[in-house]
């Protein structure tokens, strides 16, 4: 056996390990080596070498050098999941290949717009025989350009293994794409730690356990069984523990298909169909908007120049920044100076100028590589911050060219602007209201454009898919956000309808906007509050504007997140104080921090959890961090006599209790006379069932109807396979809401609504049925929940809510709530 060099089967820019955006890969679990992000379109043999398999989807390839190194290349991350589409293998199992020879082709256009990365390992997987002695990374190569240097390590000698013990089992292997990569290198790991001889072994063929390749090469498909056996010593234990972790499912679990583009309900109907960001409908005329990466140089000047000229471009974007106040912006602007001033990010940046690269292609490597890990969590709201990430790459690469940041392209008037994915600078940069509409091929409805878009009152759509890209410039449109829906070539009569709707819309919210400065009450006189959900100052004059009698929900995360370290009890405070003032005299229930599970934050060190939903999160982390609790409840309690405190995530007595006391404690240390309440949300299915308990302690409950519906249903909001049967309105939820509003009302309390529930007006006839007195509401829909509350008489909803109790499903709810509204419509 002899040294060997593998050369690049790529073409792309090479990097270690550690910089792959997959826990396996770069922690070396499946072995050595190094990865390729490749910018072209087949895969070649690194070396000569023997075909040992390759993978059923395609997507990965095993070879066994002419020295006896056994070799992975991978081809981008969770690629296992395509099925091989986008593929084409040319070779196969036993054939010999010359270095560079031809492997794989695959389509990177496609798998960039599916997979989470196309980072591609390539690994030596016999680490027991091989090291890797030299590496030439951080570059961009060629194919055949030097990657690798290996050789064989020194013989050692075999540990002795008891071979009088024997175990063996049958096991169907249920894994959703079978013994690929990732798994393999899982049992590899494990099964090294036992004193046995282990094997996996299908249809006659075993392969030892610690052997990546050889596993792969036995094409373990789901379904198929597999025989695990093993000699030795730990023989019966090992064949458990492998057992026992095939079983499990490895965090495989049944992986959703890729994101498929929206399709029309009827083949020739004509309609794109996407996600609403914000409401609204536009009639327009469609316009792509022009945007491209910045060519940057690959190689510095120096370090010292070129960390001279980085610091000097983010100061001149920090500044831009700093002098924009938009109030529809705030949040947006706040996260964005917490990301120009990540220290993380500046340090990946100057490690790479170190490496000679220039300022430019190390800010863009630093803030790419995070984007593809917040995108890699696969969390929907995580993907959407990715996208803030790569708007701040492309301010400060501009700044870095001397030019604007935000360079702002003219639209003619009526323009409905499409993109691939809108970044919230193209939004930001938007003036003179020339746009009327937007509409992007990716992105999610929580995100920054989202955001933007609602707060500068532009109808927009996201997730519309690659059907979008049917669409030329200068094609009318009919967008209609509030049904996701896009009519391209409208005729005369769509044209009329649409427009008459657009206005009527107008005409109507005009209408309950001038009078949503009246209480709200039932037809027949029962007064119930309408609140708003709030984030920033901005949040708050919108919702007084609209005629909020008050804040039934202070979303205080705003001041935590985006940034590197927590706000101090000064900071907490003022930023409490000018929400309270902005709010007059009006109550302001603040939400005590609510982060975990869909919400983490990088300041606070959390253990990787199999399902955050149902971990650290809530009110749970306040109890474990005192500190964290105490700070924010001083900060609450100096910023004024209209604010209430509200508990999230509460699932038992003791939590409420615990937290009223460090109230109690706290009012007493700052010397606070007037009495404080203290209330919480009701998110859990526990909270719902012991409301009569809990209301003993609190001084009112709030329902969050969105994890609450979460929770009960067993559904993950956030994941596309489930997230359109999650509905507020399943008879499930709404026994529960029942629930909780009689446990309350047995104890003398109240109970709100603060969730997604208390903003959709079909629902709310039925919540102030079963017995909600408050509602708190997004900001903008203020005044079309006290409309829906002033519809009918309390003994009318009443008799709504009995039935919608009575109801199978969902829809069956949906489907009496819209014939309500609709009888409504009549006598009105």
């Amino acid at each position: 056996m002899a040294r060997l060099t593998l050369v690049s089967p790529l073409r792309g820019w090479a990097m270690p390990l550690e910089e792959v955006p997959d826990p396996v890969f770069a922690g070396r679990l499946m072995g050595e080596g190094a990865a390729i992000d490749p910018v072209g379109s087949s895969l070649h043999a690194p070396c000569d070498a023997t075909i040992v398999s390759v993978h059923a989807a395609r997507h990965a390839v095993s070879l066994r050098a002419d020295n006896g190194a056994e070799i992975l290349l991978h081809l981008g991350i969770d690629t296992v999941a395509l099925d091989g589409e986008g593929f084409v293998a040319h070779v196969a199992a036993g054939q010999a290949v010359r270095a560079g020879e031809r492997l794989i082709s695959f389509d990177l256009d496609r798998l960039l717009a599916t997979a989470p990365s196309m980072a591609t390992p390539m690994l030596l997987t016999d680490p027991d025989a091989f090291a890797v002695v030299e590496r030439h990374v951080a570059r961009g190569v060629e194919v055949g350009d030097p990657l690798l240097v290996v050789e064989p390590r020194s013989p050692v000698a075999a540990a002795s293994v008891d071979t009088g013990t024997t175990a063996e089992r049958l096991v169907t292997v249920s894994l959703p794409h079978g013994l690929h990569a990732r798994p393999a290198a899982r049992i590899a790991a494990l099964a090294r730690g036992f004193d046995a001889a282990l094997t996996i072994g299908k249809a006659g063929t075993d392969a030892p356990a610690t052997s990546v390749t050889a596993m792969l090469a036995l094409d373990v498909r789901a379904g198929n069984t597999v025989r695990i056996a093993a000699q030795g010593g730990d023989a019966v234990a090992a064949v458990a523990a492998v057992a026992e972790l095939i079983d499990s499912g490895m965090e495989e679990g049944v992986v959703a298909p890729a994101p498929t583009p929206p399709v029309p309900t009827s083949p020739d109907d004509g309609l794109l169909r996407g996600v609403m960001a914000a409401p609204g409908i536009a009639i327009g005329t469609a316009r792509w908007l022009a945007s491209e990466d910045r060519v940057v140089a690959e190689d510095g000047a120096g370090v010292a120049i070129e960390r001279r000229r980085l610091d000097d471009a983010i100061a001149a974007v920090r500044r831009r920044l700093a002098g924009q106040t938009a109030a529809a912006s705030a949040a947006v602007l706040a996260a964005h100076r917490e990301l120009l001033d990540d220290p993380a990010l500046h340090d990946a940046a100057a490690a790479d100028i170190v490496a000679g690269r220039s300022a430019g292609l190390a800010w863009r490597r630093a803030l790419r590589a995070q984007a593809a890990r917040l995108r890699d969590t696969g969390n929907p709201r995580m993907a959407e911050r990715a996208d803030d990430l790569l708007d701040i790459e492309r301010q400060v690469l501009a700044a870095l060219d001397g030019e604007a940041p935000a360079a702002r392209q003219e639209f003619a008037p009526g323009t409905i602007l499409l993109a691939d994915d809108l970044l919230p600078s193209d939004v930001a940069a938007l003036e003179g209201g020339a746009v009327v509409g937007l509409c992007s091929v990716r992105g999610g409805p929580t995100s920054h454009v989202a955001i933007l878009a609602a707060g500068l009152g532009l109808p927009a759509i996201v997730a519309m898919g690659e059907a979008l890209h049917r669409v030329a410039d200068g094609t009318p449109l009919i967008l209609d956000a509030t049904a996701g829906l896009i009519t391209p070539d409208p005729d005369t009569a769509s044209l009329a309808a649409a427009t008459d709707r657009r206005d009527a819309a107008r005409i109507r919210r005009d209408a309950l906007r001038a009078a949503s400065a009246a209480p709200a009450a039932t037809a027949d006189g029962t007064r119930i509050a309408v609140m708003a959900n709030l984030a920033t100052v901005e949040d708050a004059a919108a919702a007084v504007a609209n005629g909020a009698e008050g804040c039934g929900l202070l979303r205080t995360e705003f001041l935590f997140l985006d940034r590197a370290a927590p706000p101090d009890e000064a900071e907490q405070a003022a930023g409490y104080r000018a929400i309270a003032g902005a709010l007059g005299e009006r109550p302001l229930i603040v939400r005590l921090l609510d982060i975990g599970g869909d919400k983490p934050v990088p300041w606070l060190a959390q253990a990787a959890e199999d399902n955050p939903a149902l971990g650290l999160r809530g009110i749970r982390v306040g109890l474990a961090r005192p500190d964290l609790l105490d700070t924010q409840l001083r900060a609450i309690l100096s910023a004024g006599a209209t604010c209430r405190i509200m508990v999230p995530m509460i699932a038992s007595v003791a939590e409420i209790v615990a937290v009223r006391a460090r109230v109690d404690h706290l009012r007493a240390a700052l010397g606070i006379a007037h009495p404080v309440e203290v209330g919480i949300m009701v998110e859990t299915p526990a909270a719902a069932v012991t409301a009569d308990l809990l209301a003993r302690h609190a001084d009112f409950l709030s329902i969050g109807s969105n994890d609450l519906t979460q929770y009960a249903l067993a559904m993950d909001r956030g994941n596309p396979a489930v997230a359109a049967q999650v509905d507020g309105l399943h008879p499930a939820v709404l026994r529960l809401i029942d629930a909780t509003c009689r446990g309350a009302a047995g104890q003398g309390r109240w109970t709100g609504v603060c969730g997604g529930l208390a903003s959709d007006p079909l629902a709310v006839p039925i919540l102030v049925g079963l017995g909600v007195t408050e509602l708190s509401a997004t900001p903008a829909r203020v005044p079309e929940i006290k409309a829906a509350v002033h519809a009918a008489t309390l003994e009318a909803y009443r008799a709504l809510a009995r039935d919608a109790l009575a109801q199978e499903t969902a829809e069956d709810v949906r489907r009496l709530a819209r014939a309500f509204a609709s009888q409504g419509e009549a006598r009105a």
